[in-house]
């Protein structure tokens, strides 16, 4: 029978249109996020585990200083795994559009991963990370030009483009390296506007010079079309027949203008489609749930936000946490920071403060805020509520103690607090969890990042999945979904790595991986940096058929000091067969989550053998046996997310 698509939550739609309205908030012009182009560097990144959270910790440090002064730069690390980081927003762009153009470029840099860096440059601002120092650079072999043929100008506007550029290089390094500029023949068709960007790190000398080379490159190679833009190392110059040109800039004066042609405001129409935007969605939605709940549900749904605990003030979670003071960091991944705070009333809580908040990534702060708000399950994590109004997306969890499970089976001390008994129990729960989301709630939901981080222990060490920032739902009459890939390298299963397919099949592998993890007490995604190419799988593997398991079993597990060693012992060999049934190659062969879960709960169930697991060198990200050439496996890896609840 086909299942009912699951409603909204409550804090869906007010969230949702809050959040468009406060990232327009106030209107001071245009944020110009629009992408021009990514260069990324050419060489990979040199230690994945080191690589990503440095490059976080980078944007992070930035994003402070560019909230203040529309420039930051940022330094974390050290030699091959150092990152080293710039963002500036051009001089016209006022501070509230500034960083939705920062918020933006943050988002779309991460894609050059899996290499070591790259730049991007928007319309509004500019961006780089990089291994190494690059702060001097001002030229180089990426220098290049991108010009807007649609309309082929006369000769009298290359004149006057000509002489706005010559103004606003030769204002622009004596004046903080920015200047704007617009010239005006008699007619409007010749009439031209001009923006001149270096970044500020760069003396007045490497500036001009820059501009320079900018100015001729773009007079050379895009007059006389309408549009042309220099994307140099050190700065970024810009002319067009349109004025683009911010009329609000950046500190209520107008720094470097030499030529002001003041035109209507756009802020009107850009208000009025952002009306229309919101009133074609309220009345699609109000169509669709006056069926289930009424005429007035909108309105219920706004006053529910407004009035009730879902609701909570982004100044009261900024003072839970201290101002998000470092001290109270639980965790960080690629997606957010997770901080403990303490509410008024004297509850513990958990705020998870997202990255990439802006207009743009309303789905993915909405997504998990959906999928998490719609279930409810002893063996998941709960949602408290939201803040959407603030300068910044925040989801408020309970709060558990004893935060995640790699704190523990990863660490020679805390893992003798987890027995075996524990750690069964920790992976029964754990799989009831995924049965329920799998198959129990009102539509099928897909994690997509189960892993040990992401598996919160409460006081009495219970398991509790977390972090739904990437989950999917689907309906049952779906076999598959086909999507951009994202999770966590070592706990990604390889059909979804090769063709970007998903299905229940996905959890399943990544909960066999994890299985395995809990017994042994080694992180399958260590092995990729070991001097060894098999990978905790195929280790697990090789010992299950040699029968000789013991000598890959975490000593943390006890199991020898037991009484009953001997049905302990039977139970851990029939928890890892059940682990390797999940990792299979083939798909179609790992049991569902209900027969795991029945598999591990009737002990006396006659098991089917595994078969063999992806023999994958995960360094590189290619099958190794069995593949015949098909390493598509390591395809569109640049939009993989290293992301977890709780960091370790």
């Amino acid at each position: 029978m086909k299942k009912e698509p699951t409603h909204l939550h409550p804090l869906y739609l007010p969230c949702l249109l809050m959040f468009l309205l406060s990232s327009l908030r106030p209107i001071t012009g245009d944020a110009r996020a629009r992408t021009v182009k990514v260069n990324c560097s050419p060489l990979p990144e040199h230690n994945e585990t080191v690589y990503v959270p440095n490059f976080v910790a980078t944007m992070e440090k930035i994003s402070q200083q560019v909230q203040t002064s529309g420039f930051g730069v940022a330094l974390t690390g050290s030699g091959p795994d150092a990152n080293y980081g710039l963002a500036q927003c051009y001089g016209d762009l006022p501070l509230n559009d500034c960083v939705l153009c920062y918020a933006e470029a943050r988002t779309i840099l991460p894609q050059c991963y899996p290499q070591n860096g790259g730049r991007i440059f928007l319309d509004g601002c500019f961006m780089r990370a990089e291994n190494y120092s690059f702060y001097n650079e001002f030229k180089g072999p990426e220098d290049s030009v991108v010009c807007g043929n649609t309309t082929r100008k006369k000769s009298t506007f290359g004149d006057a483009v000509r002489q706005v550029l010559r103004k606003a290089v030769g204002e622009a390094p004596g004046n903080g390296g920015y200047a704007r500029a617009s010239a005006n023949a008699g007619e409007s068709e010749e009439s031209a506007f001009v923006l001149a960007n270096c970044w500020r790190n760069l003396s007045p000398e490497s500036c001009k010079q820059c501009l320079e080379n900018a100015s001729a490159s773009v007079v050379n190679e895009c007059l006389p079309w309408s549009e042309g833009r220099a994307l140099h190392t050190g700065c970024f110059l810009r002319y067009s027949d349109q004025d683009f040109l911010n009329k609000i800039p950046r500190n209520g004066r107008s720094r470097g203008s030499v030529v002001v042609i003041v035109v209507s405001v756009l802020s009107s129409v850009v208000v009025f489609m952002v009306g229309i935007a919101i009133g074609v969605y309220i009345c699609k939605h109000r169509t669709i749930q006056k069926k289930r709940r009424g005429p007035n549900d909108v309105e219920k749904m706004a006053k529910t936000l407004t009035d009730s605990s879902l609701n909570f003030k982004y100044s009261t979670l900024e003072k839970a946490t201290g101002s998000f003071d470092s001290a109270n960091k639980l965790g960080q991944g690629g997606f957010g920071t997770v901080y403990k705070g303490v509410l008024p009333d004297g509850r513990d809580i958990a705020v998870k403060r997202l990255f990439f908040n802006n207009r743009h990534r309303a789905a993915d702060f909405y997504n998990e805020v959906n999928i998490i708000s719609s279930v409810e399950h002893k063996n998941l994590v709960r949602l408290l509520g939201c803040n959407c109004s603030g300068p910044e997306s925040l989801l408020v969890y309970e709060y558990l103690q004893n935060k995640s499970l790699d704190r523990f089976i990863f660490d020679v001390n805390r893992g003798k607090t987890l027995d075996w008994q524990r750690r069964y129990v920790i992976i029964v729960g754990t799989a009831e969890g995924l049965v329920y989301l799998h198959e129990q709630s009102t539509v099928r939901i897909i994690h997509r990042d189960i892993k040990a981080s992401n598996i919160l222990l409460d006081s009495k060490l219970q398991a509790k999945i977390a972090d739904f920032g990437l989950a999917r739902s689907f309906q049952e009459d779906k076999s598959h979904i086909s999507t951009a890939i994202a999770g966590t390298l070592g706990y990604m299963a390889p059909e979804y790595l090769a063709h970007g397919q998903l299905t229940e099949k996905v959890d399943v592998y990544s909960f066999g991986v994890l299985v395995l993890e809990i017994v042994t007490g080694k992180q399958n995604t260590k092995s990729k940096m070991s001097d060894y190419s098999d990978s905790l799988i195929t280790e697990a593997w090789k010992h299950f058929q040699s029968g000789e398991l013991e000598e890959i079993y975490d000593p943390n597990l006890n199991w020898k000091n037991q009484n009953d060693s001997i049905s302990i012992k039977k139970e851990i060999v029939r928890v890892v067969q059940i682990g390797l049934l999940c990792t299979q190659e083939i798909a179609s062969l790992r049991p569902s989550m209900s027969k795991v879960l029945r598999m591990l709960k009737n002990k006396d169930e006659n098991l089917p053998l595994p078969s063999n697991p992806p023999f994958m060198d995960e360094r590189i990200m290619e099958f190794r046996d069995g593949s015949d050439g098909d390493s598509a496996a390591c395809a569109s890896l640049a939009t993989i997310a290293q992301s977890s609840f709780y960091g370790r």
